[in-house]
């Protein structure tokens, strides 16, 4: 009844979700080459045989799901492999990570005629959600064609949770469609079987089991030479507010480190000017990663506003604050500065890697703290005993590694629909 109605409002509104898009497109938002994509139009050829369809929202899904692509195609290698995901940022980050053979297109709007025009188009033998990437209608189509459905990574906030269940028969009709859920935690599981995903099961979080960022050794080793012997560290993945906040904290103690050096990557890279804009309204001397500049001596602030390079900047720094975490809410992924050597500092908003922060506290592989005082209190402290920063990052690290098996529970679990998919039998 629910999903009927929400069939028939999104039908009714398509040509004002169209005007919106249109906005978006405007303003950057969305791909103007690549548009079609988002109305269920292929700009690429289906190739012939066995597909397997993988989702992601966003950056940070978009790569957990690159461990699930690799056994895939090491496994499977009969089987295409086509990954949508639905913003700008990750697809940019999609074409410079994904293998040659992978296909990668927007994923459509959630529209009756756009979700059926892509699956008639793709016809997808598995599919491959991750985390909470629930739309009905392409729910609904995909299911209809036969299609198998697997969510990863699923997972359901107490404040989701407490959405889906005043929608008890909707949330039943949803989960219920895929074939088996697996969950970043235990209360993920537990919530998502009280949904009605009656096969969903905990393997672990599948973001420990992303592989490290890459980086371009050449650049690095410029930054590097940039940087110096500078005391350094870096607020990565900011959003709105953080920025500033982050430069303050650099003029908090630029008398305790005269020659101090901060890095500020803005989680939306098209937040440069801007950002730029805060930062020298503090007196701060700025010098911008997208205009071609490198730090010097004289630099105060090195914006890191370009795409794909944070391999580049975590490897450059000692101690890496996470944004979104102290003036934005929810925090952003900690495990990808961990892997990399970094002692990982995380504010009071980590709400959506709740269990992951509460586990790297636990492990002394991060240090929490409550507010922009706090930071620069801990910045400070952590590059005045450089010996408890490496201890920090060495123990993040262990726990990346640790908690990496993620990914084989979950190919092990899709075996058999891969399997089945490939025409293999035993």
């Amino acid at each position: 009844m629910i999903l009927g109605l929400y069939r028939g409002a999104t039908a009714l509104l398509s040509p004002f979700v169209h005007l919106f898009l249109g906005r978006r497109r405007a303003h950057g938002k969305e791909s103007a080459e690549r548009f079609p994509e988002r109305v269920g139009y292929a700009s690429v050829e289906r190739p012939p045989g066995p597909l397997v369809w993988l989702h992601a929202a966003s950056v940070g899904e978009a790569i957990s799901l690159l461990p699930l692509i690799e056994a895939i195609g090491e496994g499977w290698p009969e089987i295409t492999q086509l990954v949508t995901t639905g913003t700008v940022t990750s697809a940019d980050l999609m074409g410079r990570r994904l293998p040659r053979s992978v296909i990668h297109q927007f994923v459509p709007v959630d529209l009756p005629k756009a979700v059926e025009r892509f699956v008639a188009y793709w016809r997808p033998g598995v599919a491959i959600w991750a985390e909470s990437e629930i739309w009905p209608n392409l729910l609904a189509a995909t299911q209809a064609s036969g299609c198998v459905m697997t969510l990863v990574n699923g997972r359901v906030s107490a404040r989701s949770f407490a959405r889906w269940k005043r929608f008890g028969g909707l949330a039943r009709r949803l989960f219920g469609a895929f074939s088996v859920i697996f969950g970043q935690t235990e209360s993920d599981a537990e919530r998502l079987r009280a949904l009605g995903a009656r096969t969903a099961v905990c393997v672990g979080n599948l973001k420990y089991a992303a592989p490290p960022l890459p980086a371009d050794g050449a650049a690095l080793k410029t930054l590097m030479t940039g940087i110096g012997v500078r005391p350094t560290w870096m607020a990565a993945s900011t959003h709105a507010g953080e920025d500033a906040s982050a430069g303050r904290v650099h003029q908090a103690l630029h008398a305790r480190f005269p020659d101090l050096l901060t890095l500020v990557a803005p989680r939306h890279p098209q937040r440069g000017d801007a950002v730029a804009a805060e930062l020298e309204a503090l007196g701060l001397r700025v010098k911008r990663r997208s205009e071609g500049a490198e730090p010097d001596a004289e630099t105060d602030v090195y914006l890191c506003d370009t795409m794909g390079e944070m391999g580049v900047f975590y490897r450059a720094v000692p101690v890496v604050a996470m944004g979104k975490s102290w003036i934005g809410e929810g925090g952003q992924n900690p495990l990808e500065p961990a892997r990399l050597g970094c002692a990982v500092l995380l504010g009071p908003h980590m709400e959506n890697f709740r269990v992951m922060t509460e586990n790297m506290l636990a492990a002394g592989a991060a240090v929490r703290f409550a507010d922009e005082a706090g930071l620069a209190e801990t910045v400070g402290g952590l590059l005045d005993a450089p010996e408890r920063a490496r201890a920090i990052a060495e123990a993040g690290a262990a726990f990346a590694v640790a908690e990496a098996g993620s990914a084989v529970r979950i190919v092990e679990g899709l075996r058999p629909a891969l399997d089945r998919l490939a025409g293999r039998t035993k």
